[in-house]
């Protein structure tokens, strides 16, 4: 085997770990160097639970209904947490390199589209345990409402929001990578469009029924109408967990091919260097 031969960089077939975990440590350390930022994480959940839990403290003294749902208010507060924070947090690291000006650099580098994106999940994940932790803990301490006693419909309830957190957050990011930091807005707006389709404080049927037909070919949709059928009726509707899921590996799947064309055509005409307006 010749020097060239031996010198030349052999490609790593299928995901690297490592490349992942570099990455994940990367907007570990930014996150963890600027105070500001993590305050802001943590300030915008605690200031959502004070504010919807004492309107439904105010609520529930004057219908007996409030008084019933066993916080139905609050807890759908913390879901669309979950879920706006979810994209927010992932949208969030990859403007971090637009703003930097270092997107073209990583997509010259070794590192894959694919570990790139599961690394901004990754951080995602971890942004999102730092605001919605102590949301659930002021939650518990005033206004005696124990979000993690909806047992394990949580944990289906997270995965279905997180995917569909997820996939927004692909598709924005996409369309930022293609277009430049003038398509920036999107990553704030893109999730306050859907919120009144998603019937996070009030049930489906209140919609129009043509609009109806959107609402449930939104994942979220579903989780809502599930966690206010548990906190009232105490009955988990698997049901309406199986349809979001299903749904939310399409939008996955949908969401990578996106990111994916964006990407390619972002590479050819040179969006990758010229990230600006």
């Amino acid at each position: 085997m010749s020097e060239h031969a031996v010198g030349q960089h052999v490609p790593h077939r299928g995901i690297a770990p490592h490349r992942i975990a570099a990455m994940v440590l990367r907007y570990w350390y930014l996150l963890m160097s600027s105070w500001p930022r993590l305050l802001e994480l943590i300030y915008w959940p605690a200031l959502q639970i004070v504010t919807w839990g004492f309107l439904q403290s105010f609520i529930s003294q004057n219908a007996g209904f409030f008084a019933r749902a066993g916080g139905t208010l609050i807890g759908a507060v913390i879901l669309w947490d979950i879920l706006f924070r979810g994209q927010l947090g992932f949208s969030i690291s990859f403007l971090e390199e637009m703003w930097a000006r270092n997107l073209g650099n990583l997509m010259m580098s070794p590192l894959k589209p694919i570990e790139f994106l599961i690394s901004l999940m990754i951080m995602s994940l971890i942004r999102l345990a730092i605001g919605v932790i102590p949301m659930t803990l002021l939650a518990l301490f005033f206004f005696n409402f124990n979000f993690y006693g909806i047992g394990l419909p949580l944990i289906v309830f997270f995965c279905n929001l997180i995917f569909t957190s997820w996939s927004i957050g692909i598709f924005v990011s996409g369309l930022v990578l293609r277009n430049g930091l003038g398509a920036e807005s999107i990553v704030w707006t893109v999730m306050f469009g859907i919120m009144p389709l998603a019937c996070i404080y009030y049930p489906v049927t209140v919609l129009p029924h043509w609009l109806q037909y959107v609402a449930w070919a939104l994942p979220p949709t579903y989780v809502f109408e599930g966690m206010r059928a548990l906190l009232t009726t105490q009955v988990f509707r698997a049901d309406l967990m199986i349809e979001a899921f299903a749904i939310n590996v399409v939008l996955l799947i949908a969401s990578f091919a996106i990111f994916l064309a964006l990407l390619r055509s972002a590479r050819r005409h040179g969006s990758l260097i010229q990230s600006g307006e």
